[in-house]
């Protein structure tokens, strides 16, 4: 069985993509205990004015479908 570190790098996989597509990235840091996975945007991510946006809508949307454990996604940078 997959381990939720595991199934979230999964999510972040998937919605990688569109992210380097823009010029940016995104790397996990850490899942808390209480389950808030902290992630670092990249590139043209970090620091974009829709960059919060793009965590809460794009990314923590597409980690919570993958993995309903999580309760948030927080960027370390901001």
């Amino acid at each position: 069985m997959e381990s939720i570190k595991e199934r979230v790098e999964k999510a972040l996989e998937k919605i990688r993509p569109y992210l380097v597509a823009d010029g940016g990235d995104i790397a996990m840091v850490d899942i808390t205990d209480d389950m808030v996975v902290k992630v670092e945007l990249k590139g043209a991510c970090n620091g974009c004015p829709f960059s919060v946006q793009t965590l809460k809508a794009g990314v923590e949307t597409a980690v919570k479908q993958e993995v309903p454990e999580i309760k948030e996604v927080v960027d370390v940078n901001s």
